[in-house]
């Protein structure tokens, strides 16, 4: 496993944007798939945005395409979600995940950062 450590959130109007950082620790960043999942309350986690180890493959979820970016930096052992367009149901605690499987579901990951929030006032 590798520990996460999620920045970045905030609180922002309607239409306005937020990079989401998540920095990992361990010498072999780029053998991970790494994720973003999010979870409002009351809700269950769901899947936001993918990114394969060396960042040639990403996945992103129907709601987050054409607004939302992913990316990676593997020599800063970090990955990036680039988020423009902020809709107020984008509100939620936004967790930076790796895994072997560059999945959908959380069940694909093993290793979850502590969550960065996410607030956008409409």
């Amino acid at each position: 496993q590798v520990q996460l450590v999620e920045s970045g959130g905030g609180l922002v109007q309607a239409g306005g944007s937020l990079r989401l950082s998540c920095v990992a620790s361990g010498r072999t960043f780029s053998s991970y798939n790494m994720g973003w999942f999010r979870q409002a309350p009351g809700r269950e986690r769901e899947f936001v945005a993918a990114i394969s180890g060396r960042g040639s493959i990403t996945r992103l979820a129907d709601s987050v395409k054409g607004r939302f970016t992913i990316s990676r930096d593997n020599a800063k052992n970090t990955v990036y979600l680039q988020m423009n367009s902020l809709k107020p149901e984008d509100t939620a605690l936004y967790y930076c995940t790796a895994g072997p499987l560059l999945g959908t579901i959380p069940q694909n990951y093993d290793s979850w950062g502590r969550g960065t929030q996410v607030t956008v006032s409409s």
